[in-house]
């Protein structure tokens, strides 16, 4: 009797393990194709979408000027030895960075209200470089993983620089690094695997640039820029300074032949210009103790009668910045140019 219904129950079991396979057989066909193979399981996301996410692909090649230059890694640490691409690398998340500052790090604009948002968010931050100049024993001791140069401001260094990492070589003239800081920043997001970075900052300035000069459209008269220093004053030029002219806000320059290049300008250079609006960038911006050119000429009778300080329409903005030519210089300029201008 216990063995009949030993019997029985492994009959059930057999039973019920075929039914099961029969239900498991038929779900598959659902889930099936036409040619009723097994469909594979979703991935999370496409190829694509984690592309137009931002996941980086490496290793990438990238066509510099010192050829095709493979990365094998996504960089971790990465050094700018160009003077020029320091404020293109802060806009990109990087867990530490290396830079070659323009000027020494004290008088750097890297404290400033502009610039602090962005180097606080770094990591690591190293300096690697100051007053234009490479200092390839910090360079060393700093250890990056990638560099980004130039191929003329770097090019008595490049050698040097290959053998201490993997070296990104940007053609300046191709990429037109110093009128042209979008093209930059572009191949720093190509470099980078950041390409979304790159295109969000890009469109957001452009947002702005467009704001500006909508409510700068019914400003009267011309502007003019002048870079002020110690012991020198510079007109800024159209060239440069496409931000705030034809390319960029729309204001008017004054009708001068000095306004294409700009030019190293004397009390009574300004005064044969005397343009309607006066910008006044200060390199002693933020310590205001320290002496500028300027402050002897606002005592004399010519400055006292240029058409700008007569009517009031002189505006003191950071010299460094607001003349610079980076993403973050120009959005400072941008942004202080509106203040000052907007009625």
């Amino acid at each position: 009797m216990k063995s009949q219904r030993a019997t029985s129950w492994s009959a059930f079991l057999a039973g019920m393990f075929s039914l099961l396979l029969l239900l498991s057989a038929c779900s598959n066909n659902v889930n099936s194709g036409s040619n009723g193979a097994a469909a594979s399981p979703s991935p999370s996301a496409p190829p694509q979408e984690a592309a137009a996410a931002g996941a980086p692909a490496f290793p990438r090649t990238i066509e510099a000027a010192n050829g095709s230059i493979v990365i094998a890694q996504k960089p971790e640490r990465v050094a700018v030895v160009h003077w020029g691409y320091v404020d293109s690398l802060l806009l990109f998340d990087l867990p530490s960075a290396g830079l070659a500052l323009p000027f020494t790090k004290d008088t750097s604009s890297l404290g400033t209200d502009t610039y602090k948002p962005y180097v606080d968010r770094i990591g690591e931050l190293a300096i690697v470089g100051e007053n234009t100049t490479v200092n390839m024993e910090a360079l060393l001791a700093y250890g990056p993983d990638l560099i980004i140069a130039g191929n003329a401001v770097n090019a008595e260094v490049t050698e040097q620089l290959e053998k201490i990492a993997t070296t990104v070589v940007i053609d300046e003239t191709a990429t037109d690094v110093w009128s042209n800081w979008p093209a930059l920043v572009t191949e720093f997001g190509k470099i980078l695997g950041q390409e979304a970075v790159a295109e969000q900052f890009i469109s957001g300035y452009q947002a702005k640039l467009a704001d500006a000069k909508a409510k700068l459209a019914d400003v009267e008269g011309n502007v003019a820029f002048l870079q002020v220093r110690n012991n020198t004053v510079y007109l800024g030029g159209t060239k440069y300074l496409t931000q705030y002219y034809d390319q960029g806000v729309g204001l008017t320059a004054p009708d001068d032949p000095a306004m294409a290049e700009g030019a190293e300008m004397s009390l009574e250079t300004l005064a044969a210009l005397n343009p309607d609006h006066l910008v006044l960038g200060y390199f002693n911006y933020d310590s205001p103790e320290t002496a500028s050119l300027t402050d002897e000429w606002e005592q004399t009778e010519v400055w006292k009668k240029l058409k700008a300080v007569e009517s009031g329409q002189t505006y003191s903005v950071n010299g460094v910045l607001a003349m610079g030519y980076g993403p973050l210089a120009n959005t400072y300029g941008v942004e202080a140019v509106l203040e000052a201008l907007e009625k």
